[in-house]
């Protein structure tokens, strides 16, 4: 009996790692970005192209950073202005996931219609 449960453990362990080898993790990522683009307003296709683009070129702990550009208690969903925008990316520090933020929001609205 113990020896299948080490078995089963061992076969649970190289399933969960083959699964995040092959890209499991990733297509998780990419839908997960692409499902609050969408809650955000942003069109199904171009939320598409852009969960793809952001889960290949960021890590977790970047995409994690990007959740500072929400709003925080007392501000607007939107920001209003442009002092309102720089600021919440500031709160980002991650110069890297800005721009990727960027570029891939500039080429998914150009590519996915």
């Amino acid at each position: 009996m113990r020896k299948m449960l080490i078995v089963l453990a061992l076969l649970a362990v190289v399933g969960i790692g083959l699964w995040g080898w092959f890209g499991g993790v990733e297509r998780v990522t990419a839908g997960r970005i692409e499902a609050v683009l969408v809650d955000k307003g942003i069109p199904q296709p171009v939320a598409a192209c852009m969960g793809t683009r952001m889960s290949e070129r960021l890590s977790l702990n970047q995409l994690r950073k990007l959740e500072n550009l929400q709003a925080r208690e007392g501000e607007d969903a939107v920001p209003l202005s442009m002092s309102e925008f720089l600021e919440r990316l500031r709160r980002v520090d991650d110069r890297e996931a800005i721009e990727v933020v960027g570029s891939s929001a500039a080429i998914c609205s150009f590519t996915a219609r």
